[in-house]
């Protein structure tokens, strides 16, 4: 299992400096890649453009670039610019955003997204492969068949002759979606105990496809990390982050994130939660997250727990597994990285 580290959004809290100096930090470490997030403030490329400039080994990830914000062809031309700055490190992870995000910011119908993204990925597929841009699909036409456009390519090239996709999915059919079309899969609040149902959709997209998940498909869950001796404090630490998901995502009849949970067995807590966290009751809706729930989804508590978790991950068949360091300032978040990169050592 390779360790990834993802740094989220910029400009919440540390510096520039301070956030390439971790970032050349879990390069040291041997961490694997690095992942940066964008939601309706900093975006993605820009960020990995300047660790690329940065840095010599550690792969540059997006995670993700926001589909809505995005023609495809855009995304191909922005992937195939940072392999070239990067020099072949570049692991392009895209998704659907949310219908608040993308209807709100964007102006972009939430709508058709199986089709959608389905359509969006064979057209960036096509221009990475720098053949003619022609498409027609339900959700995707090029060039417009009623104007001047031109079927045009890229005019660059990459430098791997193979950029890896991934999906950010959570729901069922998008996560069957990724393991029919992607290279990898980007979820989050996983719980290893049930990563095992949750490959099911994805096997049977492999299987769509003609494919196994063997040959290569890498599931790489992000998770928040936290290693203490203070469990309770640590558990504490990140309830505001989980409840944000779990209660605050989507609305009560859509928030795949709540519908996760549930799966998990946690369906009276995960409907509380949400409960509260709409009605604008947050911390109450933090505090009603059950302690069993917190300790599947994140690495908290002592050394000696998360290296048992960090191998159930394992076990279960992560292939990169991507931590947040929960820290605030810069020291502490190096202070996590370098535990956890000894941790990891311990189970390898």
């Amino acid at each position: 299992m390779k360790l990834g580290v993802h740094i989220g959004y910029w400009g919440l809290g540390l510096t520039a400096q301070d956030q390439i100096e971790v970032v050349q930090e879990a390069e040291r470490l041997g961490y694997d890649s690095v992942w940066t997030a964008e939601a309706y403030g900093s975006d993605a490329a820009t960020v990995l453009a300047w660790i690329a400039g940065q840095t010599t080994k550690i792969k540059i990830g997006s995670s993700i670039f926001q589909m809505p914000a995005r023609s495809p062809a855009m995304t191909a031309m922005t992937a195939a610019t940072l392999d070239q700055l990067s020099e072949g490190r570049f692991l392009l992870g895209i998704g659907s955003s949310g219908p608040q995000v993308s209807e709100g910011w964007h102006g972009v119908r939430f709508a058709q997204q199986l089709q959608r993204t389905r359509e969006y990925v064979a057209v960036v597929r096509k221009a990475l492969a720098r053949e003619r841009l022609e498409f027609d699909g339900e959700t995707i036409t090029l060039p417009l068949p009623d104007g001047p456009g031109k079927a045009l390519k890229l005019t660059i090239g990459t430098v791997q002759e193979h950029i890896p996709i991934y999906l950010a999915a959570i729901g069922p059919r998008n996560t069957a979606l990724a393991g029919e079309i992607a290279d990898g899969w980007l979820p989050i609040l996983v719980a290893p105990e049930h990563l095992g149902e949750l490959r099911k959709p994805l096997e049977e997209g492999a299987a769509r496809a003609g494919r196994s998940l063997d040959d290569g498909f890498d599931i790489s869950p992000s998770v928040q990390v936290f290693v203490t001796d203070d469990v309770q404090g640590a558990r504490d630490a990140v309830r505001p982050f989980i409840a944000l998901y779990v209660g605050g995502m989507g609305s009560r009849k859509q928030n795949f994130y709540n519908q996760l949970i549930q799966r998990y067995g946690f369906e009276d807590a995960a409907r509380e939660v949400q409960d509260l966290y709409l009605d604008g009751k947050k911390a109450q809706a933090a505090a009603a997250l059950p302690d069993e729930l917190i300790d599947q989804v994140a690495l908290v508590g002592s050394k000696d727990a998360v290296r048992e978790r960090l191998a159930v991950y394992r076990d279960a068949g992560v292939g990169t597994l991507g931590v947040s360091p929960f820290a605030f300032t810069k020291e502490d978040r190096l202070t996590q990285l370098r535990l956890v990169a000894e941790l990891a050592a311990d189970v390898a």
